[in-house]
């Protein structure tokens, strides 16, 4: 009987270490996990501050694609945006920005199109990589093994998406938890509806009613960013004066509704001219003025008589059944800004200051036609080609 009893004690002393060291070795998992989770949370407040102080749309969509992408240290990361109506890439544009600038932002349509399971997707999902179905979802997959899609709502309509990637297939599960995910998709929502509404009141300030040009304070503040640029890339900036001929008379012989009218169409008819990355303002009264970003003199002078022949080429119609001609007279200017200098206010008025005299030429020579400025010298036409080119038949 003692041996038995001696026997018993033994195992039970053993039991009981085995099962303290599996408490231990929990103990020491759960606290690891702690420390995990402590340092994912640290890592997602970082990143939410950095979202919510983000001052701009273009700092936002940036931080939304590369700052996830560095801060999870992820193998593969697309930010979807619906945008149907060209709404944000409108307000990148204004911004002096292309959507290129954002390799990981790509705007949608429709979601639905882009994958069905947006049709119903309400919460971050975790699973495994799966093709062709997710392919959609990514602009390359890397290789990708495992995948978190974080659907974006600003209130109840989905705005899209932030897609992970990575090419560990545990790094996503359905096991793992999504609060932390979820959280962060929210505040994504939250500071890209902010982020649009903020662009959308700041253009509403720079932008003229009538024509729905940029107006002239738009202008001061892109001139010293376009001269900025154009130092830095070593690249011509142009820039033309546009002034609607006898202008006065249209207001005079039929009234300033009809002259508003015509403004419209001016605007209309030179904005069609213009690429993206132009910038088109209403100087003031009759008269507009653009930067031409990347364009040198003879560029410019060929996108002039372009306006000024798509103004000439069919009357106005009025709201009374009458027609209107109108005709334009344009001066062109061209800057060439140093690098590494800093002197792009004094270049900046250098350059309205020519457009604004070569226009004032044109207008005494005739009108209806082009002039241009270089260096203190007038021109008539493009410097390449004859004088005859750039006059009105």
């Amino acid at each position: 009987m003692p041996i038995q009893r001696t026997k018993q004690h033994l195992y039970s002393a053993m039991d009981l270490k085995e099962e303290n060291r599996i408490l231990r070795q929990r103990l020491s998992e759960l606290t690891q996990k702690a420390q995990d989770n402590q340092e994912t949370l640290k890592r997602f407040h970082a990143r939410e501050l950095e979202l919510l102080s983000a001052e701009s749309l273009p700092e936002l969509l940036y931080g939304m694609t590369d700052g996830l992408k560095s801060s999870f240290e992820i193998k593969s990361i697309q930010l979807l945006l619906c945008d149907p109506d060209h709404e944000i890439r409108h307000l990148l544009s204004n911004n002096g920005i292309d959507e290129g600038a954002f390799p990981f932002l790509h705007f949608v349509d429709d979601m639905v199109a882009v994958n069905p399971r947006f049709s119903r997707l309400r919460s971050p999902w975790l699973g495994p990589y799966l093709s062709p179905e997710y392919d959609n979802l990514f602009c390359e997959d890397h290789h990708l093994r495992s995948i978190a899609i974080l659907p974006l709502f600003c209130g109840n309509r989905l705005a899209g998406s932030i897609n992970l990637g990575s090419d560990v297939s545990t790094r996503f599960t359905r096991r793992h938890a999504t609060d932390f995910l979820a959280r962060l998709a929210t505040i994504c929502g939250v500071c890209l509806e902010n982020a649009v509404n903020r662009e959308r009141l700041l253009i509403s300030g720079l932008t003229d009613p009538l024509t729905e040009l940029h107006n002239r304070r738009y202008l001061d503040r892109r001139l010293d960013e376009e001269l900025a640029r154009a130092s830095r890339y070593r690249q011509p900036l142009s820039c033309l004066f546009i002034d609607a001929d006898h202008f006065k008379r249209i207001n005079d012989n039929h009234g300033h509704q009809v002259g508003d009218q015509a403004l419209r169409e001016l605007a209309n008819r030179i904005r069609s001219q213009l690429r993206a990355s132009d910038v088109a303002t209403r100087f003031g009264g009759e008269e507009f003025a653009l930067l031409l970003p990347q364009t040198c003199l003879s560029e410019a002078l060929m996108l002039a008589e372009r306006i000024r022949l798509e103004v000439n080429s069919n009357p106005i119609p009025l709201d009374d059944g009458a027609e209107l001609r109108l005709s334009v007279s344009i001066g062109v200017s061209e800057a060439l800004p140093m690098l590494g200098k800093s002197h792009h206010k004094e270049l900046g008025c250098h350059l309205l200051a020519n457009a604004d005299q070569a226009l004032y030429m044109a207008k005494a020579k005739g009108r209806n036609r082009i002039e241009y400025e270089t260096s203190g010298e007038l021109g008539t036409g493009d410097p390449e080609t004859t004088d005859m080119s750039l006059r009105p038949g």
